[in-house]
């Protein structure tokens, strides 16, 4: 995989979940772990992108570090949607895989 590839997918990744949140039920719970979810999720993308603009290797992995901690953390509030969620079980499947 190419550093093209992975920021295209990152971002797809990023704009997947600003819809889903749009499309979110307007509930408490819902909005507030979607605000959280939206944060993690579109750091994911911005921090892919800002990797490859590292100046050493060095630079490079710190910020793939954060990329993976916040990819985890989307996959945890994914995870929380799910178990909440009565609809877009398989939209949020799709996302946390």
């Amino acid at each position: 995989m190419d550093n093209q590839d992975l920021k295209i997918r990152t971002k797809k990744f990023s704009l997947d979940i600003i819809h889903l949140y749009k499309l979110s039920p307007k509930s408490t719970e819902f909005q507030t772990i979607g605000r959280q979810l939206l944060r993690s999720a579109t750091s994911v993308g911005a921090n892919t992108r800002a990797a490859y603009r590292g100046r050493s290797r060095k630079e490079f992995v710190a910020k793939i570090g954060i990329v993976i901690e916040e990819a985890d953390e989307s996959g945890f509030w994914i995870e929380l949607l799910e178990e909440i969620s009565i609809n877009n079980k398989e939209k949020l499947l799709k996302l946390r895989n």
